[in-house]
């Protein structure tokens, strides 16, 4: 573990790669990012708080523009790479996106209207969903959206009534399951067919809605949409999907003569969250769906499409680290006999509720001093009413930690803030960017005022 970088004291195994590029340590043993120490950072914002490194978010969404760039240019066609607003999304971020070359995919209006006020042009904005709203749909086609995604037969109709009200021919993509199960928990695969996502090609239901969309004058059959789940590390799944993709692509054009332009084959690369796993890596990725994508196109005789995918959180989830203030520690007699220290923080599962929903693992480190104390076995947990409400079920921290300590908890760029609840009414954190020395607010921490401005009485 090089020295510069946050660890255990103790531990042998090296968590560099779970922190952002710009984190280090300062020379008493203080966590700092990009130039600026969590003391620093705690004083002035309090905690918890979601802490980002701007300049390894931008590094991270150019490796996925490059290398899928790269990877498909001896192919000749184009790769647009998709930003997944549901694991992140504020109006600088979507900014930050849009100026690093990625488009914005969206599922809701909320997103949507993200989008759109950081100044993303609708053309570069996906919207998808399983439900969409009349007004959801409204808005988009109002804004000349890039693309929605249409999940279900009964959207047709709705899509073309949209586009007769506004008068413009809505850019529709079908979205289809290919019976591939990938992912790290059943909860975020999404190409199985007992699924409520998609229409499946084993089915039918992808033909048919197709050639439903084929019919309507309002309509524009812009692409097939898949995305076979989220935490993915073989990439052979994904060549799994995208060879049935194709394939459907080019039966719609042995029957209609039409050859859908544009093939999305998803992502949801995985990341690492814990020592020993290994974030994807974008150029392997890339690379491997290259290959699959010209020979599949080679041997069924059509034309490779433009292609699009979707990182999902494999940008922004290294990218962020949530900080917070240890309140109680307490000694636990186990069921075995040993001895767990609990350690109490400011936060827990309305800042992080993937541990809870998904049974996902974090690390944790002592973020504001140095310590030569021997580690113990800690669980991480938060303030909530609920005995699940575990941030870290098994992390190593110094035995001399103690209340007022400062810890982190790294890749929580993800689903963290979006996800967050106001549980036992407590109020969100905030999201600071930090970059060269600066911090900026990008998301402000809610107040006791924000929660009780909703309540009418």
């Amino acid at each position: 573990m090089a020295a510069d970088r946050p660890g255990v004291p103790g531990e042998a195994i090296d968590l560099t790669n779970l922190w952002s590029r710009n984190v280090r340590r300062t020379g008493d043993g203080v966590l700092e990012v990009a130039g600026v120490d969590v003391l620093q950072l705690a004083a002035e914002y309090g905690t918890p708080a979601f802490v980002m490194d701007e300049d390894d978010f931008r590094t991270r969404a150019r490796a996925y523009r490059d290398a899928f760039t790269d990877a498909f240019a001896p192919l000749g066609v184009t790769v647009d790479v998709y930003y997944a607003g549901k694991a992140f999304l504020c109006t600088a971020v979507a900014r930050w996106a849009h100026e690093e070359g990625l488009r914005v995919d969206t599922c809701t209006g909320g997103e949507l209207a993200t989008a759109l006020r950081a100044g993303v042009p609708g053309a570069h904005i996906g919207l998808h969903g399983n439900n969409k709203s009349d007004d959801e749909i409204d808005r988009a086609v109002e804004a000349g959206i890039g693309r929605l995604v249409l999940d279900s037969l009964g959207e047709v109709d709705r899509l073309a009534e949209a586009g007769r009200r506004h008068g413009r021919r809505v850019p529709v993509m079908v979205r289809v399951t290919t019976g591939v199960h990938a992912g790290g928990h059943e909860f975020v695969a999404t190409a199985h067919e007992d699924q409520k996502f998609g229409l499946s090609i084993a089915g039918g239901q992808a033909m048919e809605g197709l050639l439903a969309v084929l019919e309507r004058p309002e309509l524009e059959l812009v692409g097939l949409h898949s995305h076979i789940g989220s935490q993915i590390f073989d990439a052979s799944a994904f060549e799994v999907a995208t060879a049935k993709v194709l394939a459907l692509r080019a039966e719609l054009a042995d029957r209609t003569g039409y050859l859908v332009p544009e093939v999305d084959l998803g992502g949801g690369y995985g990341v690492a969250y814990l020592p020993g796993e290994v974030t994807a890596d974008p150029v392997e990725v890339a690379r491997r769906i290259a290959t699959v994508v010209g020979s599949d196109c080679a041997a069924l005789g059509t034309p490779v499409p433009r292609i699009s995918v979707e990182p999902g959180r494999a940008i922004v989830a290294p990218t962020t680290f949530t900080l917070y203030r240890v309140g109680v520690v307490k000694p636990v007699t186990t069921d075995d006999g040993t001895v767990r220290t609990y350690v109490s923080v400011d936060g827990g599962m309305s800042d992080n509720p993937r541990p809870v929903l998904y049974e996902a693992g974090y690390t944790a480190e002592l973020a504001s001093r140095t310590s030569a104390a021997a580690p113990v076995r800690a669980r991480v947990v938060g303030k909530h009413c609920e005995s699940g409400d575990v941030v870290v079920h098994d992390a190593a921290l110094p035995a001399d930690i103690v209340p007022g300590d400062l810890v982190a908890t790294p890749v929580t760029g993800a689903y963290g803030r979006s996800m967050a609840s106001n549980y036992n009414s407590v109020p969100r954190p905030p999201v600071l960017a930090v970059r060269a020395g600066t911090v900026r607010v990008l998301v402000r921490r809610e107040t006791e005022e924000d929660l009780l401005a909703l309540d009418v009485g």
